[in-house]
């Protein structure tokens, strides 16, 4: 199927304090044509600031988040709190994947047992896997 009639993900939420990361995740998403628009947040705190502060606006709403645990200011399962608690108010269906260097079997428990939590990936990210994660997510 030629890549214009392609599905894409409308808006992703990278949240992720590692600015290299960042913009190897950033670079590699733009390559791949499956995402209109890359929002990056270096810590939990200004990603939940401003998904509250554009609930109402469904194209500011992501449809993928690909969250890091550890971050300075709100980690990972600060944000998670937090957009647990106002989740019933977003108007559309958002896939979160964890994205952390932890291999603690703890941490990767803790993300699963998490209902909105799709996935727990230790890093490195590849993009092999971020193609089937992107493709899975399009398919939910």
């Amino acid at each position: 199927m030629p890549a214009d009639y392609m599905k894409t993900i409308d808006t992703l939420y990278l949240i992720d304090d590692d600015d290299t990361y960042q913009f190897i995740v950033e670079k590699t998403l733009n390559s791949l044509n499956l995402v209109n628009s890359i929002k990056i947040f270096s810590n939990g705190k200004a990603a939940i600031d401003f998904l509250e502060a554009t609930i109402h606006d469904i194209d500011q709403i992501p449809d993928v988040i690909l969250l890091d645990l550890t971050m300075p200011i709100m980690d990972g399962w600060q944000f998670l709190e937090q957009y647990l608690r106002f989740r019933p108010r977003i108007g559309k269906k958002v896939v979160i994947y964890v994205i952390s260097s932890s291999i603690d079997p703890r941490d990767m428990q803790r993300a699963k047992s998490i209902s909105e939590v799709t996935d727990y990936i230790v890093k490195p990210l590849t993009k092999t896997k971020l193609i089937s994660m992107l493709h899975e997510s399009l398919k939910s």
